[in-house]
């Protein structure tokens, strides 16, 4: 999670000093910017194959994000990757039907469990020997789809949720993560090294987790197409957890369709997930269906007015977007949503409990020597310098303190949490509205290990995070150097409708902008 809603903020201060210097700006990969489609259409043709495209991003791992700019968004590679792509191309050759996952190279953020060599942190120094016994449940259907799992991405560590004072993207174990259009910059987080990754074309397509922004933010900061589903639309096993009320795993993808593939490999009903929610509906398995130029025409959506004239090149991004959304056929309504999230501390206090419950039950199972929260905390002062060098545990320390799930001070939260989602629900009914949307985020602001992170006064994703309803963010335009993001937000289990709306907007702007890797900005 990003921590937007009750951190105290920082100012910004650069790391420009500290950065170590490159002659050039990377070439362009082989395969930069090329979709799943067209990867699909050249295995088909034999131009290509699985082992080639999977040594290619191999390559480009160790150019572009070991050496040349370092942008530290890989944690760990997957030494068995090159093999499974080899025997996806004998799978190939013999005749299987390969769905659109077949033989592309995937990043997972390092909370997902994988059953191979490969460790799962959190990012965390305290974790290094939690190699999983068993895929998590989404890993489990990558699989099956003929997804090459690459490696591990970089994260801000426990997903944002040991201090309300660190920097978006900095782990003990992977480092602090950059920005790849203005490494100074922040890259967002808490799914800072997936969406860094997909940016810098590392991969074909990566997997996030968000609990608040954490997919949205760092998608709209590096230019790409991140999906937050509704809760309980993917599975939540094997995923180190935060919130079982906010939680959830969603795809980045430099265009909508590659996004909307991943997520339909990634979905399906998990009976061991008990907080997995049970729609009263079936749902689609496919959401490349739902990819339609023609997908704004006669919807009305609604844009937060309280984030107009808020800084002027935003303000000049969103009328341009709004312009090209009307001219594509919706209607756009001015409404105020936003205001649904004032529920001073209800968001902490149910974070807290939540986590206290979610990580001793994952660490009970885990293959980690620690078994509870109690236990991070003491490694994290045993090793204070390493784990801890710029910023502390309050979070972890809090939670510890929390009492139980049954405690009358959750439930009280609990239910004003739950609130969200009625009235958002009751603005959309009464507005007749589609979707609602609004600016990500402001520009990416510049990386502070010292004080922290510096937000903007942006984030219209965050009432789909307290609500749990599916939000979708791609790129609206650059600001000096800077990708700037738009979300949209519908109800719950109308990813469909959000992707036929994010896809229309996304053929008729083209704003993806591959990165530059500018040292700072001016």
């Amino acid at each position: 999670m990003n921590r937007r809603n009750f951190i105290r903020v920082g100012s910004a201060a650069g790391l420009f000093a500290v950065m170590p210097a490159f002659a050039t700006r990377p070439a362009p990969g082989a395969f930069a910017e090329m979709t799943i489609a067209e990867m699909q259409k050249r295995m088909k043709s034999g131009g290509l194959t699985s082992v080639a495209l999977t040594r290619h991003y191999l390559d480009e791992i160790a150019r572009v994000d070991k050496a040349g700019p370092k942008l530290k968004s890989v944690i760990e590679v997957n030494p068995d990757a090159l093999r499974i792509a080899a025997a996806l191309d004998k799978e190939r050759k013999s005749g299987k039907l390969p769905g659109a996952l077949h033989g592309i190279p995937v990043l997972l953020k390092d909370n997902i469990d994988t059953a191979d060599q490969m460790k799962t942190t959190a990012g965390s120094l305290a974790l290094l020997d939690n190699v999983a016994s068993k895929d998590a449940f989404l890993v489990a259907r990558l699989r099956e789809a003929g997804a090459v799992i690459l490696g591990k991405t970089n994260l801000s560590e426990w997903a944002n949720f040991r201090s309300t004072r660190s920097s978006s993207g900095w782990s003990s174990r992977g480092g602090q993560t950059r920005n790849p259009y203005v490494l100074d910059r922040s890259p967002c987080g808490s799914s800072s090294g997936s969406a860094v990754a997909v940016a810098a074309n590392l991969c074909a397509v990566a997997v996030g987790t968000e609990t608040n922004g954490s997919i949205a933010c760092p998608a709209s900061m590096n230019g790409v197409v991140g999906i937050k589903p509704t809760v309980g639309l993917l599975s939540r096993s094997g995923v180190i957890p935060i919130s079982k009320t906010q939680d959830t795993a969603g795809p980045f993808g430099r265009t909508v369709a590659d996004a909307a593939a991943l997520l339909g490999a990634m979905a399906g009903h998990d009976p061991a997930d008990i907080t997995q929610h049970k729609p009263n509906q079936s749902l689609p398995t496919d959401y490349s269906t739902f990819l339609d130029p023609s997908g704004l025409q006669g919807k009305r959506i609604g844009v937060e007015k309280s984030m107009l004239k808020m800084h002027e090149g935003i303000d000049t991004l969103i009328s341009k977007a709004l312009e090209q959304l009307k001219a594509a056929g919706a209607d756009i309504v001015e409404v105020e949503f936003m205001k649904v999230q004032r529920l001073p501390g209800a968001e902490s206090l149910v974070l807290q409990y939540e986590f206290k419950e979610g990580i001793n039950r994952y660490l009970s199972t885990a293959n980690a020597k620690i078994k509870s929260l109690e236990g991070l905390i003491a490694f994290n002062k045993a090793n204070k310098a390493k784990v801890m060098p710029y910023f502390g545990q309050e979070l972890f320390e809090s939670s510890q303190a929390k009492g139980d799930l049954n405690t009358k001070e959750y439930k009280e939260a609990l239910q004003k949490i739950n609130g969200v989602a009625e009235a958002l629900t009751e603005l959309l009914d009464k507005e007749r509205l589609d979707a609602l949307c609004g600016p990500s985020t402001g520009a990416a602001w510049c990386t502070d290990l010292v004080n922290g992170d510096f937000w903007t006064g942006y984030g219209s994703y965050g009432p789909a995070a307290l609500s749990g309803f599916p939000s979708i963010t791609l790129p609206m335009g650059m600001l000096s150097g800077l990708p700037v993001g738009i979300s949209f937000m519908a109800k719950a289990y109308q990813e469909p409708e959000l992707i036929r709306i994010a896809y229309a907007y996304e053929q008729a702007s083209r704003n993806r902008v591959a990165p530059g890797y500018v040292r700072s900005v001016g």
